[in-house]
């Protein structure tokens, strides 16, 4: 059996795991992928599945269009102490690390609550912080509401009596529409197509693990959100308002909605997926979630991408 195919296998027997770094997520983002696996004995230790890409003769490690994070999956033995968690992870990811193909060019976001940097430094990468936000589920939907800044409660109740909320996975086309738009205004481009976003939305509405949600004003639509979810969160993915609304107000409801439904299904946190962006950090900042930041591991030891970046300025 091929790496790739056990990986599989593992994916099936741990349903716990990052919803992005599922065999069925991999195959509707990567041209192709391929797994790392560390046992013990016939128990498995960890695994990481990693995009397989080359470009000009380059070989690269990037995470993959429309993925937040990638990286290794570790699996603690059931009875294992809470001191001894942190080497367990520490000794697994370094195995895995060792079993990697030799790839000149990095740039992976890993899952938040990874926080073994010296291991990615050992080995000849750099770290960059970036940030996400992360909304505990614990509280009581009153509480959780409460936590919220006034100006996002007043604009959720605001928005209750106008709109009306859908799943309308039909809407794709017009998220891409509204998304590319939001980027246009900051002289930014779209980095992934419509065609790559439907691909990834059917592959994760047949796995059950997510969908698109419109809401609606007197039929108008006014904002578009895309949610995902594994065992343990929710996640943002997307999201956009009509170029023609005026506020947040449509986008905020859409996001209690979706907190609300996290709460529901059991889950442990709703992500914001978060935002180095200045006006969206100070959006997801309103409903009370946690800044928590997570690393992103790069380096470059290929000569011709170097040249290449500096051409791209």
């Amino acid at each position: 059996m091929s790496n790739k195919e056990q990986y599989r296998n593992i994916c099936k027997q741990h349903p716990e795991m990052l919803v992005f770094t599922q065999a069925w997520w991999l195959d509707a983002v990567c041209e192709d992928w391929d797994a790392v696996i560390v046992m013990n004995g016939e128990t498995v230790k960890g695994a990481w599945a990693y995009p397989i890409e080359r470009k000009m003769g380059v070989g690269l490690f990037r995470t993959p269009k429309l993925t937040p994070y990638t990286g290794p999956q570790v699996f603690y033995p059931a009875d294992i102490k809470p001191a001894g968690r942190d080497g367990f992870e520490h000794d697994t990811i370094e195995e895995l690390l060792k079993q990697l193909p030799d790839i000149a060019v990095w740039n992976l976001a890993l899952e938040p609550g990874l926080k073994q940097a010296g291991i990615f430094s050992n080995h000849g990468l750099q770290i960059q912080a970036r940030q996400t936000f992360l909304l505990d589920l614990e509280p009581d939907e009153t509480t959780l509401f409460a936590n919220f800044k006034d100006t996002t409660r007043r604009n959720i109740k605001l928005a209750e009596k106008e709109c009306v909320i859908t799943a309308e996975p039909d809407s794709l086309p017009q998220l891409y529409q509204y998304h590319k738009h939001t980027l246009g205004k900051k002289e930014k481009g779209i980095a992934h197509a419509e065609k790559e976003m439907s691909l990834l939305l059917a592959a994760v509405i047949k796995n059950n693990a997510g969908s698109i949600h419109v809401a609606r004003q007197g039929g108008r639509i006014e904002g578009i959100a895309w949610y995902v979810w594994d065992a343990r969160g929710c996640y943002f993915i997307m999201g956009a308002r009509n170029p023609e609304a005026q506020g947040h107000k449509a986008m905020s409801l859409l996001h209690w909605m979706a907190i609300k439904e996290a709460k529901k299904m059991g889950l442990q946190y709703f992500d914001f997926e978060g935002s180095m962006d200045a006006g969206v950090e100070r959006f997801f900042r309103s409903f009370g979630g946690c800044r928590e930041l997570y690393m992103v591991v790069h380096k470059n030891n290929s000569v011709l991408w170097k040249a290449k970046q500096s051409l791209m300025g």
